[in-house]
């Protein structure tokens, strides 16, 4: 089994990525930083992308939206995926933009038709324009959507259907929501078409609490080590999935010594092999 195991790529832990390729089979790197870059920046992603597999994140196309994604975005998308020929691209189910303001932050939409249709216009908009769909990605929020009619699983489902594309899930943004908002994990990842999540992303949160009551909610800041509870989501996939995954570790900040994050890489490595070790076992 091929499954690939990287990181995010970030200016504070480039020289430790560099470093220890050996450990890292593909890196992710975030493609809004490249859209109005110089030509030496976008000259040092292709050599990067010589010495190893090389993914492209967006953070602002606002896919899940009534609104349509603008094509100057689809544009600069497109020539940064012919330039850097990726494994894959991928963005966020989410909004980002309303009323000609850009909120500054990916947004949870209503979970609803109407946002399904927008995500399935916007998804074949970027694909007549990029030529290649990206995976969508689950996202966490603090505020369960107002005037939603759908949970969260029913309505990714329904997209990733309604579009006939894949899915980077998440492990992180779904282990917030469900202890944020009083679902089960497992279910989501039970619900979803197996066949169609290609990629996972794992990462860390922390635990605040709301001015006004002791409620408290987890947000996923990135800033933390990878929980216990996502690693056992990790294994519990490997439990389901025959085909090989893309498992990429996100840290944004507060970055401890490179040999940290590859040791949770490897801690990754080791969940989803006993998942996959479980599914042979129970199968033969």
């Amino acid at each position: 089994m091929n499954d690939r195991f990287g990181l995010g790529w970030r200016p504070e832990l480039a020289a430790g990525i560099l470093s220890n390729l050996n450990r890292i089979d593909v890196v992710e790197v975030i493609a809004d930083d490249y859209f109005d870059a110089p030509k030496s920046k976008r000259r040092a992603l292709k050599t990067l992308a010589i010495q190893v597999p090389v993914a492209l994140h967006g953070v602002s196309l606002g896919l899940a939206s009534s609104i349509s994604v603008e094509a100057t975005r689809l544009e600069q998308t497109a020539r940064l995926v012919e330039e850097i020929q990726p494994e894959f691209w991928s963005e966020h189910l989410a909004f980002v933009r309303g009323g000609g303001i850009e909120i500054g932050h990916l947004a949870a939409p209503p979970r609803t038709a109407t946002t399904i249709d927008g995500a399935a216009r916007n998804l074949a908009a970027a694909r007549k324009i990029i030529g290649v769909l990206p995976l969508v990605e689950n996202i966490a929020t603090l505020i369960d959507p107002q005037g939603s009619t759908l949970s969260e699983a029913d309505w990714t489902r329904d997209i990733l259907a309604a579009a006939n594309c894949a899915l980077l899930l998440d492990l992180h943004n779904l282990y917030a929501n469900s202890v944020n908002f009083g679902f089960d994990p497992y279910d989501f990842t039970d619900r979803m078409p197996q066949e169609k999540i290609h990629a996972i992303h794992l990462a860390g949160g922390r635990w605040i609490k709301a001015k006004t009551t002791d409620e408290r909610r987890l947000l996923d800041d990135h800033l933390q080590d990878v929980p216990e509870a996502v690693y056992a989501l990790l294994e519990y996939i490997g439990t389901k999935m025959a085909h090989p995954l893309t498992v990429i570790l996100e840290r944004d900040g507060r970055y401890p010594p490179i040999g940290i994050l590859l040791n949770q890489l490897d801690r990754a490595r080791d969940a989803l092999r006993r998942g996959r070790a479980k599914r042979l076992s129970e199968a033969a």
